[in-house]
């Protein structure tokens, strides 16, 4: 990987001076060339010899050690790396359609049309201040995560050779503090202004912490009133184009058992009085063996049909506004109430985590750290009983014995 002047030949004169180039003087002088990882000759031009020493060095070096990024493999859009992530994803469907959601409202018209070897964590951070008028802390966390899997995707590819979003990106914080917990009489308010229809979701939600979408998916047998137990083993679900269909939980660990409250059973046993007939839709539960089937599912639209995530929206939204509840404070927050239930009653981190069908416990301490009431006393009384036996020497001479 020779470094050659192009302002001189190779040949000298008779009296062994350099002889001039047809282009001497002109343009860049010094040439770097290389062969890289695929075999094809490369060159660079630079205008100072150390510059030209230097890329040749580093050129050998990230060679060597198996470690060199082609500078044109960056030049892709942000936009073609978005479609080129998406395509690679094992995402289910509805988190397809969310992510393609989020990317092309919230990445793509500040950021898409940038080639990824320019964008700097600076342009990250921008994009960061831009989004956060606009998005919620917690959402824009998310949609931050989608952005940065991509760019990783791309140091992975050798595309760039870091992550601009690794570089101390700033983002808003997340108020947990703030969440709305309702009274106990708002919940059973709820209940009562919500069509008999439905009134067990609110249960169901607020007494065994079930996801909107495992209700709606909840079927007759899933229902052990004698162990009285809920077997959460499937969600309904929603896509654009087609009609609600059974699919998978969000988990693993969604997929659980969870006890059931006397309060919560005498409410599904109202339900269920007039009996429950089954409606014919699709199971993707086993994405290898779809199937269509009869289902006896607890809740049913006006005509029978399976309930309809956006239609239970618009009821919901009349109940919630009766009850004194804020504007879009949506059924999940009931799981929000259950999950403050157990820990003010002493539940331990990993008991919430699996009624919640969390994936992990991190992400229930994540979400409800500051529910543990006791938590910051029982630190103090730890550090006083370990260190308060004697006094500190930081004390005033005049106040140790």
């Amino acid at each position: 990987m020779p470094v050659d002047d192009l302002w001189y030949l190779n040949s000298r004169g008779p009296d062994g001076t350099r002889l001039p180039s047809r282009r001497h003087g002109r343009g860049k002088r010094w040439r770097v060339r290389w062969t890289d990882n695929l075999g094809e000759t490369r060159t660079q031009l630079f205008e100072r010899k150390v510059d030209a020493d230097r890329h040749d060095a580093n050129v050998r070096a990230d060679l060597s050690r198996g470690q060199y990024i082609d500078d044109r493999a960056g030049r892709i859009t942000v936009a073609a790396l978005a479609e080129l992530w998406r395509a690679a994803q094992l995402h289910t469907d509805s988190t397809t359609v969310l992510v393609e959601h989020a990317v092309r409202l919230h990445v793509l018209p500040r950021l898409g049309q940038q080639q990824i070897k320019d964008v700097r964590p600076s342009h990250i951070q921008g994009w960061v201040k831009d989004r956060s008028g606009v998005l919620a802390p917690s959402t824009l966390r998310v949609v931050y995560t989608y952005l940065r899997s991509m760019f990783a995707m791309a140091v992975r590819d050798r595309l760039i050779p870091t992550n601009p979003c690794d570089k101390g990106i700033r983002l808003p914080s997340i108020d947990r503090g703030n969440r709305v917990i309702p009274s106990a009489d708002q919940v059973h308010d709820l209940a009562l202004t919500l069509p008999p229809r439905l009134a067990a979701t609110v249960y169901l939600a607020a007494g065994c912490g079930l996801r909107l979408g495992e209700i709606l998916g909840l079927e007759v047998d899933d229902i052990d009133f004698d162990a009285r137990e809920v077997h959460v083993r499937r969600q309904l679900k929603v896509l654009k184009g087609r009609q609600p269909f059974l699919g998978p939980v969000k988990t693993k660990t969604s997929a659980r058992t969870v006890e059931l409250p006397e309060v919560v059973a005498a409410a599904l046993r109202l339900h269920l009085a007039d009996g429950c007939d089954a409606v014919e839709l699709d199971d993707d539960t086993d994405r290898r063996r779809p199937v269509r089937r009869p289902a006896r599912l607890l809740f049913r639209g006006v005509g029978g049909e399976p309930v309809n995530a956006a239609t239970f929206s618009r009821t919901w939204s009349t109940a919630r506004a009766a009850v004194g509840l804020p504007a879009r404070w949506g059924i999940h927050g009931l799981r929000h109430y259950y999950a403050t239930v157990l820990i003010h009653a002493g539940a331990s981190v990993k008991t919430v985590q699996l009624s919640l069908g969390h994936s992990t416990p991190t992400v229930t301490l994540n979400t409800y750290v500051h529910e543990w009431p006791d938590v910051v006393d029982r630190t103090r009384l730890l550090v006083d009983s370990a260190l308060g036996g004697r006094q500190t020497a930081a004390m005033p001479a005049g106040s140790r014995a």
